[in-house]
């Protein structure tokens, strides 16, 4: 059938129908549907268990494991699950339910032109009307990706990510007797392997570093222990746009929580703190390879990044708060600009370079030794971490 413009063209355009089978391929992952989750209902279930007499007695292992026992068996009541839409069925960040019901009413007026039950000039006005109102979406969500990009970077990227014709996945790799390896498991066992070989067992005698001498010697009292108030706070900031962590719990959900869970927290943190012991799940991650640069087959070009619980990072930096408040209060490190608060590599470097020029300006020879370490944030001891 020939009828009709495209747009406010000149251009006749062409209607046509074609019959036929369509496979179209379901995802197989869900996903948690925070748009009809319970949150009162999910407080209330936790809310109710005497956590302090549940946990008495009880080390941080299987004080923990009780917690996740609880906090799963209420998120799978109370968060129900959706499929994960393909690409393809998936609609576009910008048009909304308003949008889309000036569309139908614009494929309405055109059904009436074609009938004669309307003039030209108001299918034209619908045309100019939708016309307008998508390319104000479509602006109005790429300036509030760009203002918020600090606050839900997901989002952002997962827009630039849809711009792509394809998606980039680990590509043929080479083994270590030149073979190529096709098979998405070879892939991951070859990597794995290679990534185990960049830590090193155990960790290396070091010299220890001569602090300077205080007149007092400060002990486990002098330091803050992790308060409800401090994890409450943690919890708080959590950014909601996280991916969930191998433990299966969602940041979202933890950050709604975060009155009800605070306690309980902060007592699985004491009691690893005091022992010396962390969780089994809390040294589980996800572990995905991300390409840098050169030849995609070789196994170097990969570096790991590695998606921990989101518990054991709240428990890093609360004691990396901890530590680094009683640096700079006792100034241990004074020379360290990296771990001093108000102070980075940068005037570690400027401090650098006006001792060397003043060097040079009292005509004294100056060597410089430059050390860059392969794979410095990649080969990290284990064996200290276990024992953390």
């Amino acid at each position: 059938m020939v009828g009709g413009s495209l747009g406010c063209s000149d251009h006749e355009k062409i209607e046509f129908r074609i019959v036929g089978s369509v496979c179209k391929t379901r995802s197989r992952i869900e996903t948690l549907d925070f748009r009809r989750a319970n949150f009162d209902l999910f407080k209330k279930l936790l809310g109710e268990i005497p956590w302090v007499r549940a946990l008495e007695g009880r080390g941080a292992q299987e004080s923990w494991m009780i917690f996740k026992y609880h906090f799963l068996q209420a998120q799978d009541r109370c968060t129900p699950k959706s499929k994960k839409s393909g690409k393809g069925s998936r609609r576009p960040a910008w048009l909304s339910r308003e949008i889309l019901k000036k569309l139908k009413w614009k494929k309405e007026v055109y059904s009436m032109w074609k009938k004669s039950l309307t003039t030209w000039e108001d299918y034209k006005n619908a045309i100019r009307v939708c016309r307008d109102e998508m390319r104000k979406a479509k602006v109005s969500l790429k300036l509030n990706l760009a203002r918020d990009v600090k606050v839900n970077k997901k989002g952002f990227f997962k827009y630039i990510g849809g711009k792509r014709k394809t998606r980039e996945n680990v590509g043929l790799l080479l083994n270590e007797m030149g073979a190529v390896v096709t098979e998405d498991a070879e892939k991951a066992d070859l990597l794995n392997a290679f990534f185990a070989l960049v830590f090193t067992a155990r960790a290396s005698p070091q010299e220890s570093q001569t602090l300077e001498v205080t007149e007092k010697v400060w002990t486990k009292e002098d330091f803050t222990l992790l308060e409800e108030d401090q994890v409450r706070e943690q919890l708080s900031t959590l950014h909601i746009c996280n991916t969930m962590c191998p433990d299966g719990m969602h940041p979202r959900m933890l950050r709604e929580l975060a009155e009800v869970i605070a306690g309980l927290l902060s007592i699985i943190f004491k009691r690893s703190w005091r022992t010396g012991k962390v969780p089994k799940d809390w040294r589980k991650s996800n572990v995905t390879p991300f390409f840098k640069k050169g030849k995609k087959e070789n196994l170097g070009k990969y570096r790991p990044v590695s998606l921990t619980s989101i518990q054991g990072k709240m428990m890093e930096w609360l004691v990396l708060g901890i530590i680094s408040k009683h640096l700079e209060e006792k100034k241990a490190i004074s020379s360290q600009d990296r771990f001093t608060k108000g102070k980075s590599c940068l005037t570690n470097l400027k401090a650098f370079y006006n001792g060397m020029n003043g060097w040079i300006d009292e005509e004294r020879a100056v060597d410089v030794v430059y050390l860059d370490f392969s794979k410095a944030f990649g080969s990290l001891p284990q064996h200290p971490r276990r024992k953390a």
